[in-house]
C-alpha cells in the first residue's frame, strides 16, 4: 500500500502497535494505526474500504481469501470466540478494545464480510469530553450533578456518534465508594472505576447448551450489591429486565440507537415488548417515567465529523404522564 494513501499517523504509527499487535493484525496494521481512520471493512479480499470522518474511502489494498481467513482466525482467538457453520455470526473485542464483527457464507453471498470498528476516543472523564469539544462546560456541570446525584441515564445517537465513550466518561465520574456493573454483548465499555465488575454474554456451545444471555446478566448483576447497572446497549427484550432492576432503586445507565431524545424515549418504549410478557404500554409507560432521569444525545457534525452532545433532556413523571424539558447546545464548542 503505497504511504501518499495512508495519513502520516498510519505510517508513524505501526511501531506503537508493537511486533505482536502487528503480526495480529497483519496487512490491516497501517489501518489500525491510522488516527484518522474510524473503521475498517472488508466486502472480499479486492474490496477494503475504511471510514474517516464518517465518509468511505475504497482502499487500494489487496489480500488473498486465505489471509482474510487467517486474519479473523487470529483476531477470534485472543477474543475466545469462533465463527463456523453452525455460528456465521461473531463478535469480538480486539485487544485495543475495538469491536469486531465477522458474518460468513452461506448468510454472505460469497465471501467473509469483516468490520472494525476502531476505538479512537479515550476519554477518561467529562472534563476530556469538554477539552475535545463534545460538550460544553455547561453541559459538564449538568451531567456531574446527574451522576454524583444517583440519577439514571440513557445515552442516545445515531451510529458512530461516541455513545460508548460517553458511557465510558460518565460512569468515570462515579463516587468512589460506588460498586458498577457493566453488561455487554462484548467487552467495549473501560470506565475508571475503583469497584468493577464486567459482564458480557456467552454464546452457546456446540451441543447448544450454555448460552448467557443480556436478560440473564441483568438479573445476575442485581445479586453482586450494584451501586449501579450499566448496559453497555439495549436494543431487545434485556430493556424490560433493565427498567425493572431500576425501578428497584438502583441507578443505571445505558445507550441506546436513537436519532433524538425523543425518539429514544420511543424506542425504549417498544423493547419491552419483545419480552414477549403482554405488558400494557402504559405500565411501561410510567416505569421509564420513574426510573429514567434524563437522555444525552449525541451528533455528528456533517462538515467536520466532530462529535457533540445536542441536547440533554431531563424527565419528570407528573400527573400520570412524562414532562420533558430540553436543554439544546445552540452551536457546537470550537
Amino acid at each position: 500500500m503505497g504511504g501518499g494513501w495512508l495519513a502520516a499517523s498510519g505510517l508513524a504509527g505501526i511501531h506503537h502497535l508493537g511486533m505482536e499487535n502487528a503480526e495480529l493484525l497483519g496487512e490491516l496494521a497501517p489501518l489500525m494505526a491510522d488516527a484518522t481512520i474510524e473503521e475498517i471493512w472488508i466486502n472480499s479480499p479486492t474490496r477494503i474500504f475504511v471510514a474517516r470522518a464518517g465518509r468511505p474511502e475504497l482502499t487500494p489494498l489487496v489480500m488473498s481469501t486465505q489471509r482474510v481467513t487467517e486474519l479473523v482466525e487470529r483476531l477470534l482467538l485472543h477474543s475466545h470466540r469462533r465463527v463456523d457453520l453452525s455460528h456465521p455470526f461473531v463478535d469480538a473485542t480486539l485487544p485495543d478494545g475495538s469491536r469486531l464483527h465477522v458474518a460468513i457464507p452461506t448468510v454472505t453471498a460469497k465471501h467473509w464480510a469483516i468490520n472494525i470498528r476502531k476505538h479512537l476516543v479515550k476519554a477518561h472523564s467529562l472534563a476530556d469530553l469538554e477539552k475535545r469539544g463534545v460538550i460544553s462546560p455547561d453541559q459538564t456541570a449538568q451531567l456531574l450533578s446527574l451522576i454524583m446525584e444517583g440519577k439514571s441515564i440513557l445515552v442516545s445517537g445515531g451510529t458512530h456518534t461516541g455513545k460508548t465513550t460517553m458511557l465510558n466518561a460518565l460512569l468515570s465520574e462515579s463516587p468512589p465508594d460506588n460498586r458498577v456493573i457493566t453488561i455487554e454483548e462484548v467487552f467495549e465499555l473501560d470506565p475508571h472505576v475503583r469497584d468493577l465488575v464486567a459482564l458480557q454474554t456467552r454464546e452457546a456451545t456446540h451441543g447448544g447448551e450454555g448460552a448467557i444471555d443480556l436478560r440473564r446478566l441483568v438479573k445476575e448483576a442485581l445479586r453482586m450489591r450494584p451501586s449501579r447497572i450499566v448496559v453497555g446497549e439495549v436494543r431487545g427484550a434485556e430493556a424490560l429486565d433493565l427498567l425493572i432492576a431500576l425501578n428497584a432503586g438502583i441507578p443505571g445507565a445505558a445507550s441506546i440507537h436513537a436519532n433524538s431524545a425523543e425518539e429514544a424515549i420511543e424506542k425504549l418504549r417498544l423493547l419491552p415488548l419483545l419480552a414477549g410478557e403482554n405488558l400494557p404500554l402504559n405500565f411501561i409507560n410510567s416505569l421509564i417515567g420513574r426510573v429514567i432521569d434524563a437522555v444525552v444525545h449525541l451528533e455528528i457534525d456533517a462538515e467536520s465529523g466532530d462529535r457533540f452532545v445536542s441536547e440533554i433532556m431531563s424527565i419528570d413523571w407528573c400527573d400520570g404522564s412524562m414532562q420533558y424539558s430540553h436543554r439544546r447546545r445552540r452551536s457546537q464548542v470550537s
